[in-house]
């Protein structure tokens, strides 16, 4: 009996010691929130040409001395997916679409069509390269077949092209979704929508495989939780070769105990993983989004910032939401992109960044918003 005891004690102690090995210490946290921060938020940089459509999702990266961001229109019907290019982070010219939806509800992406460009150099003040595998740019991406909103069975399918990735042109897709929620192996907390996805290359393989795909998803509650209310939260895929993805472990690896917890991307500070993600409705905060973020040494252990928030609403631009990153740092300075939202619920792209570059003259049909 003595031996038992002797043995579970052992066996806590090493699942405490893995735990605390796996976090990262708070002090390493105060040093990525120093060097992410973008206390100056610059405003509006693209919004929709009419107050029908929407501007959600920027991601962003360089080729050829250019900055382009790939981002999703929703136009009431369904999402596309558009380029914009720029040359200085701060001022951005619309080029055309990368995915355009068929309105055709035989097809599993018929509807919509949300992508996100993948294999992007993760280096923090890196070259934000999206690099090509097997001689193809790759794209993750939102599919379904219904009209409307985030509406009917959303899946997460992947395009490809050999083409120009600075010009706009149709993305081939694979003709199937490659992670479902109706598939039989999926987990509790995404049998119900899967949504925004980003992919890295992981050249090490730090879990046995080069591409590692997170994206947030909602569902039922665990049969091992309490029952508390969950929206979305991010978890983990796999692929050898950016075609078959296989689920990682059963839980999530970034989540909160309410509201929403999506929209997470990555990049690498030395041998630290920095995922940036946002929070919504979150308890005692049910009425507010805002932008975090996450820090880990080996890709599944994510140990959560503590301290202020990244981005929150304070500007009538995006006075009701303020949400969905993409961080870039260039030249020694960090440009904090996210979706913006006003009380008249018009939505567009904007950036903060980490030192003051003035305001931006764009704004929403027409009027120009000042920072205060």
């Amino acid at each position: 009996m003595r031996t038992f005891f002797l043995l579970i004690g052992l066996m806590v102690w090493s699942s405490t010691a893995e735990a605390q090995q796996n976090e990262v210490p708070q002090a390493v946290m105060q040093k990525v929130y120093e060097a992410v921060k973008t206390p100056y938020k610059y405003g509006l940089v693209l919004v929709p040409g009419s107050t029908s459509k929407k501007l959600d999702c920027p991601t962003v990266f360089r080729k050829n001395g250019k900055w382009y961001m790939s981002y999703i229109e929703f136009d009431g019907n369904g999402y596309e997916t558009w380029l914009a290019q720029s040359t200085d982070l701060l001022h951005w010219k619309t080029l055309g679409k990368m995915m355009s939806k068929k309105q055709d509800s035989l097809q599993w992406d018929g509807y919509q069509k949300a992508g996100y460009v993948a294999l992007i150099d993760p280096a923090w003040g890196g070259t934000y390269a999206a690099e090509k595998y097997n001689g193809n740019y790759w794209m993750s991406y939102i599919g379904g077949h219904t009209s409307g909103y985030e509406a009917g069975l959303l899946s997460i399918g992947m395009a490809h092209t050999r083409g120009d990735i600075t010009r706009p042109h149709e993305w081939q897709t694979l003709g199937r979704p490659v992670l479902k929620a109706t598939d039989p192996d999926v987990r509790w907390w995404e049998n119900k929508k899967l949504y925004k996805s980003s992919v890295i290359w992981d050249k090490k393989k730090t879990l046995g495989y080069p591409f590692v795909m997170y994206y947030n998803a909602n569902g039922d509650t665990s049969n091992n939780t309490p029952k508390w209310r969950w929206f979305e939260r991010i978890g983990m895929a796999v692929s050898q070769d950016m075609v078959h993805w296989k689920r990682y472990q059963a839980d999530p690896v970034v989540h909160h105990r309410v509201g929403i917890t999506g929209d997470g991307v990555l990049q690498k500070m030395g041998n630290l993983w920095v995922m940036f993600y946002f929070g919504a409705f979150w308890e005692q905060r049910k009425n507010e989004t805002f932008n975090r973020f996450a820090c880990s040494y080996d890709l599944v252990h994510w140990t959560d910032w503590e301290g202020e928030d990244l981005i929150h609403s304070s500007e009538p631009f995006d006075e009701k939401y303020a949400h969905k990153p993409c961080v870039v740092k260039y030249k020694g300075i960090v440009y904090h992109f996210y979706c913006a939202v006003n009380n008249k619920d018009q939505r567009g792209i904007a950036v903060a960044t980490s030192v003051d570059k003035g305001k931006s003259a764009v704004g929403f049909t027409g009027q120009v918003y000042r920072a205060k």
